[in-house]
């Protein structure tokens, strides 16, 4: 497909200023289970007027229903699929595995794109996709040029990528730091950013989890030919002067226009000490940190007026074939066709013989071409004409205006996406008795005893002889495959195959990533950390992808754990603490090198908390401040058929006192957090 500039459309005003600017699609909300909750987003009418209103423009829509839905949340998730079909919508975005399953079993001709949320960062990645349906993935924003171009020389699906807009510390769909400190879940569209907030480095002061927005409008050339076919700004909470910047800038980098008041206008509506190229580039570091300040807030003033003439008016976007019927005794007719639509008008008059000057061939072609205050502009017109006859103007206008009405309305005129009734399919889940799994982030850390441990989830750096001793110990092993895959997918294959042959026969996948290494590896795969297993359909849909078993997200109350469906056996994050986030440019590198580092730095946060950072694969972790502590709750802990023990920066022998600790349902010695498992998240 050709590229497309892809607008975001967080209010009416917002998207008529993305199409009237030149965008080629454009993404919103509808009121309920999208990423941008606090947008003003579309109610059914209004999402069914936008969809018009573009579409007779030749703009393509999008709606977002990219986030995690809840068992009861289901029903609404499919009235609003139905909602999207009935109104036309073009495609949908999607982060849960459930409602991608839902969708595909209640509508087969709706297309879907798998959101940023999905943090699907390989080809292997691509390759679940496609099994799973998606016809577009939109890729992480940390990825690099070269790694671009590793995915889309080995597939066929749509890619697209963010070009400008906010950019955030976290790998999307990895981020349960507003959840964890706030209540309110990114990945439910209530994102708090409490990474804008200061962060310190080991003490020190600073803005360290910040980054500048990312702006790769200059570059879109070079991503087009590294395989991206859509271009997406970022902004549905932005303003519609800068949706008209961002559109306009990104339009005259691929008309090959040089226009730096647009892009000093750009940089002026919105920005965050500038802007950074960083992953697109392979440069991370300290250059790609910054924070709104002043001087930016104050540099929007002076851009505003001017940015809104860009959309005051319609602006000519569609071309238009115009015949014209112009004889004697014959009433006038104009047939008009666009984008493979066409129409006809009929005026009620036939021309009159000219009693002073007729009206020429040259002058008919002038008048029918005037389509001022509309969308269409004359792209040919031919005229079938008899010399010597007359029209009023008033006459012409009246015919061109009735059949471009007519056109419009043959383009919009569209039958709606079939959609048949939704029926969870989901059986009630039993549990086996309940068990405990234990995943450690070294090997180094992997206690003695693990007599009372079902499985042992190791990491991938793991050695083989580690192997060997687990396996005469009796224990089941998984290998971790790290949610930071990136351009490391050909080495975790390697090391899958090396520990698959001293006995490892399991991969634990935190990505969609993960599930097509494991594949590729000969192993089986458990679905792990990160992979947000929210609700019935995603556990179904994760065993028919072959899971053994699923961790449930930690976003969900144990009450839900509890009442989810189906026959898949299933655990939850009982002790640890949680990663708020996964990040590819480590925040103490604002402040520290990896030597001063030393792996022993956290962040602070304006009450004190300290919250450790642990890197590992090219990628850091950033962990709660204190562990999830479910050792003396396990009796609330129903319906779960296994408890996990999830290991970052303990020791060796503390990781024997907790697993002893659960072994006897003790009490926490120091502080804790219940995690998210007691209360409701936003």
């Amino acid at each position: 497909m050709a590229a497309e500039i892809l607008a975001p459309a967080g209010s009416i005003d917002a998207l008529k200023a993305a199409v009237r600017c030149g965008a080629n699609a454009v993404y919103l909300g509808g009121k309920v289970l999208n990423a941008r909750r606090n947008a003003s987003n579309f109610s059914q009418d209004e999402l069914e007027a936008a969809v018009e209103y573009c579409h007779a423009r030749n703009v393509k829509v999008y709606l977002t229903l990219n986030t995690l839905v809840s068992d009861g949340e289901l029903e609404t998730a499919y009235e609003a699929v139905r909602c999207a079909c009935k109104a036309n919508a073009d495609a949908l975005i999607l982060q849960d595995l459930g409602l991608a399953a839902v969708v595909r079993r209640v509508s087969q001709s709706m297309p879907m794109h798998a959101s940023t949320q999905m943090s699907v960062q390989s080809i292997e990645g691509i390759r679940t996709l496609e099994k799973l349906g998606f016809s577009r993935a939109v890729l992480p924003r940390e990825l690099s040029e070269k790694e671009i171009i590793a995915i889309s020389s080995q597939t066929d699906m749509e890619l697209e990528y963010f070009v400008h807009g906010a950019l955030c510390m976290c790998v999307s769909g990895q981020c349960l730091m507003s959840s964890v400190l706030g209540g309110r879940s990114g990945n439910r569209g209530l994102c708090a950013q409490p990474c804008r907030l200061p962060f310190g480095i080991n003490g020190k002061g600073g803005n360290n989890l910040s980054l500048k927005d990312l702006s790769l409008v200059e570059e879109l050339a070079r991503l087009e030919k590294a395989g991206i076919c859509s271009f997406k700004i970022e902004g549905r909470m932005k303003r519609p002067e800068y949706v008209a910047a961002a559109v306009t800038a990104c339009r005259n980098s691929l008309d090959g226009i040089d226009n730096g008041d647009i892009n000093n206008s750009l940089r002026a509506v919105f920005s965050r000490s500038g802007f950074t190229k960083g992953y697109f580039e392979g440069r991370l570091g300290k250059d790609m940190f910054g924070i709104r300040r002043k001087e930016d807030v104050e540099g929007a003033a002076g851009v505003l007026s001017g940015l809104q003439r860009l959309y005051d008016n319609e602006n000519p976007l569609v071309p238009v074939d115009f015949s014209l019927t112009f004889k004697e005794k014959e009433p006038m007719k104009l047939a008009v066709s666009a984008l493979g639509f066409s129409a006809e008008a009929v005026s009620e008059k036939a021309p009159e013989k000219a009693l002073n000057k007729p009206l020429g061939k040259e002058e008919l072609i002038q008048r029918i071409s005037k389509c001022g205050g509309t969308q269409f502009y004359a792209h040919s017109v031919s005229v079938d004409f008899e010399e010597g006859l007359n029209a009023s103007a008033g006459a012409l206008n009246a015919l061109r205006r009735n059949a471009l009405e007519r056109l419009e309305k043959e383009i919009i005129k569209r039958e709606n996406t079939e959609i048949s009734e939704y029926r969870p399919n989901a059986k009630k889940h039993s549990a086996s008795s309940m068990k405990l799994h234990a995943r450690f982030f070294r090997q180094e850390q992997i206690p003695e005893n693990l007599s009372t441990i079902s499985r042992v989830i190791i990491p991938i750096e793991s050695d083989g002889e580690t192997v060997l001793k687990l396996k005469e110990k009796g224990l089941k092993i998984a290998v971790e495959i790290p949610a930071a895959v990136f351009s490391n997918a050909d080495i975790y294959i390697n090391k899958l195959k090396t520990l698959k042959e001293y006995g490892a026969d399991t991969a634990w996948v935190c990505t969609l990533d993960g599930i097509g290494i494991a594949e590729k590896a000969g192993m089986n795969f458990a679905s792990g950390f990160g992979m947000n297993i929210y609700n019935s359909e995603s556990v179904a849909e994760i065993e028919s992808l072959g899971a053994a078993d699923c961790l449930v997200s930690s976003e969900i109350s144990l009450s839900d754990a509890a009442r989810l469906g189906g026959d898949l056996p299933r655990g939850a994050f009982a002790y640890g603490r949680i990663p708020l986030m996964l990040t590819r440019n480590c925040p103490v590198k604002n402040k520290l090198s990896c030597a001063e580092c030393g792996g022993k730095s956290f962040l602070v946060d304006r009450t004190g908390a300290r919250f450790p950072v642990i890197c590992k694969n090219g990628a850091s972790f950033v962990l709660n401040s204190v562990p999830v502590w479910l050792a003396d709750k396990m009796s609330e802990v129903r319906n779960l058929d296994y408890a996990l023990l999830y290991f970052t920066n303990e020791t060796k022998d503390e990781c024997a006192s907790v697993i002893n600790a659960y072994n006897n349902n003790e009490k926490a010695k120091g502080e804790f957090t219940r995690g998210l498992y007691f209360r409701k998240v936003l």
